[in-house]
């Protein structure tokens, strides 16, 4: 969840930190902290709230010197506040250290560490159980004088023998008073990149913070240790192996990641729907032999064939791309699917037949929860893919095949073009598995025709911005929102209720529609407005009647409709939004977007931060 960046070279590091830290707001914001060596001096400077409150900080309390670490907090041991607030200390006050992760056992080499004398903890994290461990390992090894070298190489080996005793995920930087032109990272279990520059290097968790000053970018692995001076690098395994990683290149600006002229990055990514389901389908419709390409899978015809049963797994909004996917597989494929999630499927025994694939489906590709089902299901012997929208992400590197999403940096925590993409890439394993089926090549070109459509319709959609807007500011005052839909439309249901509680703080829940008069009804009253997706397809009469049950309870009604629903809504419905005409397997696509901008200005209505909403934090590294 936690934001690190570091810096070792020869620029002043203050500003590098503190822009990186910015670019790495989403991944937690509860308290910031910057740690600098100079002249052989380390200073520090740390606070409860935003980067804004650290930089405010920094600037009455300026911090000089060319090697750096820092951190954006999301609160996993301890209160927030300004002692638990990133870098944490050795007990010589000389080592500061920044982390991503949950260290388990921390209380067992707490009271070792107690034990043996070292009593002046001044937090409540395990965070600063690690430094000291670190620091009491290191202070050991120089109890005699040593030169620089030997400093370096002894503190090296101090962090990769205080990890080999840690139970738990971590993302480390480190430095310490005694090197100043040196920087240790590590990392298990939450991601960490090492940025190469050109007389500097940078540690960061997303490579997002450092894009801006280098493209050159090295990801490390689970029980990696990076050593880091200005001019090379070095990583070894914790039982101090050598190992050689690639350099890759970044395939993203700076830019990439700004807001351009949209107030927030949710609303950027939200009108950037139209190109990213378009780059998501790129080079893999094939309308020759009316199906899908996807090589990335790295399964032949006959593999792909003897598919028997598929599951698809993840978490949040990842999910519910799932639950459509369950439904567009098993209409297309006629291949039994199943969704589960995924920090529930690694702890439980799923049965589960030879000719099983699972997905992973995760926008970041280093989901903790995920990533776990993918390992558990590798453990058992399933060939596991992967759809994530980092090509250089874990779940990208330990899966067997998978396919990448192509929908750029997604910032604003609340899932938005993420979402839209994944729908589009299960959309081409639907058809893929279909045409190797039971799909006829008529339905495959009409499938192949409506994805096709699908970037001219999400523009159209988009226009009905002003109308969405106004509907916010006449339910500003709700108390909350019920989101009722059936068939391939139930799951964006689910989805336009976690929009509204991610970011508005609203009550929400999502419902099939026929689920009303099993006990939602009770629920029904004038200040809660239901929202109906009930588009022009085999259920809408089902759907309708639905919404007269709610209308004859006096419950404001919101409908999202197609085709030529309006003449039997109006007089219903207090509001219709209508949608262009599309098949119902890529209605969802079309369907979620009037929610997403929904439950953005409601939240702007009501002063939310939507792009940092409370409690959350876009990547959830931690279990």
């Amino acid at each position: 969840m936690c934001g690190i960046v570091g810096y070792v070279g020869r620029a002043h590091a203050t500003p590098i930190l503190l822009d990186g830290l910015r670019r790495l707001e989403y991944r937690g914001y509860d308290s910031a902290g910057i740690a600098v060596v100079d002249a052989g001096e380390l200073d520090t400077r740390k606070c409860a709230g935003r980067i804004a409150a650290l930089a405010k900080l920094v600037t009455k309390e300026p911090v000089s010197g060319s090697l750096g670490i820092s951190h954006t907090r999301w609160a996993t041991h301890g209160k927030v506040n300004d002692e638990n607030a990133h870098p944490h200390f050795d007990a010589s006050g000389k080592l500061a250290l920044v982390h991503n992760g949950v260290i388990e056992n921390y209380q067992v080499l707490k009271d070792e560490l107690i034990r043996n004398g070292d009593t002046d903890f001044r937090s409540d994290t395990d965070t600063e159980v690690l430094a000291h461990l670190i620091g009491k390992l290191y202070d050991d090894s120089c109890a005699s004088t040593v030169d620089a070298a030997a400093k370096k190489s002894r503190l090296f080996e101090a962090v990769r023998t205080a990890l080999r005793q840690v139970i738990g995920t971590y993302g480390i930087a480190l430095i310490h008073a005694d090197v100043p032109d040196f920087m240790i990272g590590a990392r298990r279990g939450s991601p960490l990149v090492l940025g190469v520059g050109n007389g500097e290097n940078f540690l960061a968790s997303d490579v997002s913070a450092i894009v801006a000053y280098t493209r050159d970018a090295v990801y490390l692995n689970d029980f990696d240790v990076v050593a880091a001076s200005p001019d090379k690098f070095e990583i070894s395994s914790l039982a101090g192996d050598i190992t050689d990683h690639p350099v890759s290149k970044v395939d993203f600006t700076a830019e990439d990641v700004g807001k351009g002229d949209y107030p927030h990055y949710m609303l950027k990514e939200i009108f950037e729907q139209p190109d990213t389901v378009r780059d998501a389908m790129r080079g893999r419709l094939n309308s020759d032999e009316s199906t899908a390409k996807l090589g990335g899978l790295n399964m032949g015809p006959p593999q792909l064939r003897d598919v028997g049963r598929i599951v698809l797994t993840g978490c949040g909004t990842a999910l519910h791309a799932a639950r459509v996917g369950e439904y567009l597989i098993e209409r297309m494929a006629s291949i039994p699917t199943e969704v589960d999630y995924a920090s529930e499927f690694r702890h439980r025994n799923t049965p589960m037949t030879p000719e099983t694939v699972v997905f992973a489906i995760s926008q970041s590709g280093e989901t903790a929860d995920t990533l776990g089902a993918l390992r558990e299901s590798r453990r058992k012997g399933f060939r596991t893919l992967g759809i994530c929208n980092n090509v250089a992400s874990t779940i990208a590197r330990e899966s067997d095949g998978g396919v990448y999403m192509h929908a750029g940096p997604e910032i604003g925590v609340a899932a938005t073009k993420s979402f839209t993409s994944q729908l589009t890439i299960l959309t081409l394993l639907a058809l893929l598995f279909g045409r190797m089926r039971n799909l006829a090549t008529a339905e495959g070109t009409r499938v192949i025709e409506a994805l096709q459509a699908l970037p001219g319709q999400i523009e159209e959609v988009l226009g009905l911005n002003d109308q969405v807007k106004d509907i916010a500011s006449k339910y500003a005052s709700a108390n909350g929102f019920l989101f009722f839909g059936r068939q391939f439309n139930f799951p964006i249901a689910l989805e336009g209720a976690l929009k509204m509680k991610e970011i508005t703080y609203l009550f929400a829940e999502g419902h099939p529609s026929a689920e009303l008069k099993h006990g939602v009804i009770a629920l029904i009253r004038p200040d809660l407005p239901s929202i109906f997706i009930a588009p022009d397809d085999s259920v809408f009469s089902k759907n309708l009647n639905n919404i007269e049950q709610v209308k004859a309870r006096k419950g404001p009604i919101i409908a999202v409709s197609s085709g030529n629903c309006a003449k039997h809504l109006k007089g219903i419905a207090d509001e219709i939004v209508m949608l262009p005409e599309a098949p119902d397997y890529v209605m969802p696509i079309l369907a979620v977007i009037p929610l997403q901008l929904l439950a953005y200005h409601l939240a702007v209505a009501l002063g939310r931060d939507v792009d940092k909403p409370r409690n959350l934090a876009k990547s959830v590294t931690v279990e």
